[in-house]
């Protein structure tokens, strides 16, 4: 991944999937939960595996939160010889479907059904929630492969979170240093990778949804508070009418975005995306937006508590170890993943992997 270079900034400081919304200059972003809204994602892969043995691993909705997503059944065709949803051991499923050596083509098609709904959290408010096991806690306070919790990433956390009063301002600090900091990187393939310690050793903050907003989960565990990356697919267009922040069409094949959250005593699991606050300032027509304007300021405050629900999440899993596989484990698991003959196919590439994933709104 080639990202170009930049100084670290000084701490401190859907109805129809085709339908596109005009924008307008008086509706502020502000998803409130209204209603929820049912979805069908239809994955197809087909491979030319020229004789060789393959196999496939197609990711699936697997999260259920009360207030914001409920995953569906997934079901799925092929003329595989064995094909099943099987989990990772971390939370992440997907449909694992294999093929012999043999002639003809790898054909899977698997048909997901999920619910969303905007989320907003009211920060003024501590409530009852739920609190976390200490498993729960544990796990969502540690490191993983891409993201460390010591060394320069608990350096750079503790220098963002110094005198806080409480875990709030914490919260609200290192996303505030997210958005001020990084910038989108419209070279970086994919969503990114998410080597969080690579970033901040090289002074390189840039790139997309899965190292911004990986940044942001790896500072906060390094300041004691847990949080997670959610990995997800956008499905239907923003209703606020931002191009940028929403599918443009029931093409999705390459809609995929990582959002995240950072958990909070008395209010729960609490909605960031800093990430795509930079989405707003460098793909948003006119394309010429900067952290002063209006509609990435509108952007800026909502995506710290709240975000809307026209994207459908996968998982929370890192370091994720596909069975059966020959290469090692994933990072995460948000696209579709393949080898044939051993050799792991680019996920990145999904015209040369052969795949494709379109969205449908169910109504009634």
């Amino acid at each position: 991944m080639h990202l170009s270079r930049r100084t670290i900034m000084k701490l401190g400081g859907a109805a129809a999937l085709a339908t596109t919304f005009p924008r307008l200059a008086s509706a502020a972003f502000a998803p409130t939960p209204s209603g929820w809204r049912r979805f069908r994602l239809v994955t197809r892969v087909e491979i030319a595996r020229n004789g060789a043995e393959t196999q496939v691993w197609i990711p699936i909705p697997a999260v259920t939160e009360a207030e914001w997503m409920r995953a569906g059944d997934s079901t799925w065709s092929t003329n595989a010889a064995e094909a099943a949803i099987k989990a990772d051991g971390t939370g992440a499923q997907f449909v694992h479907a294999v093929w012999p050596a043999g002639s003809g083509p790898a054909v899977l098609e698997v048909t997901s059904l999920a619910s969303a709904q905007d989320r907003a959290v009211d920060l003024t408010a501590s409530g009852e929630a739920r609190p976390l096991s200490e498993a729960e806690r544990r796990q969502f306070t540690s490191a993983t492969e891409l993201i460390p919790t010591d060394g320069i990433v608990r350096d750079t956390a503790q220098q963002i979170v110094a005198g806080a009063e409480d875990d709030i301002e914490k919260a609200r600090r290192i996303y505030d240093w997210v958005v001020d900091s990084t910038e989108r990187n419209p070279e970086t393939r994919g969503c990114g990778l998410g080597d969080i310690a690579s970033m901040l050793k090289t002074g390189d903050l840039t790139g997309k949804c899965a190292d911004l907003n990986t940044l942001y989960v790896g500072l906060a565990r390094a300041s004691g508070l847990p949080a997670r990356d959610v990995y997800g697919l956008r499905v239907a267009p923003s209703a606020f009418g931002y191009k940028s922040l929403g599918a443009g069409s029931s093409n999705v094949t390459k809609a995929q975005h990582c959002r995240a959250e950072v958990y909070l005593d008395g209010l729960g699991w609490v909605p960031v995306d800093p990430a795509d606050v930079r989405k707003v300032v460098l793909e948003e027509p006119p394309k010429t937006l900067t952290l002063q304007d209006d509609a990435v300021r509108d952007v800026r405050r909502a995506l710290f508590g709240s975000w809307e629900g026209n994207w459908i999440a996968y998982n929370f899993s890192h370091d994720v170890a596909l069975p059966g596989a020959t290469d090692g484990p994933l990072p995460f698991l948000m696209y579709p993943a393949a080898e044939v003959g051993g050799v792991r196919l680019d996920e990145l590439a999904p015209d040369d992997f052969r795949y494709s994933i379109t969205a449908e709104e169910l109504t009634g």
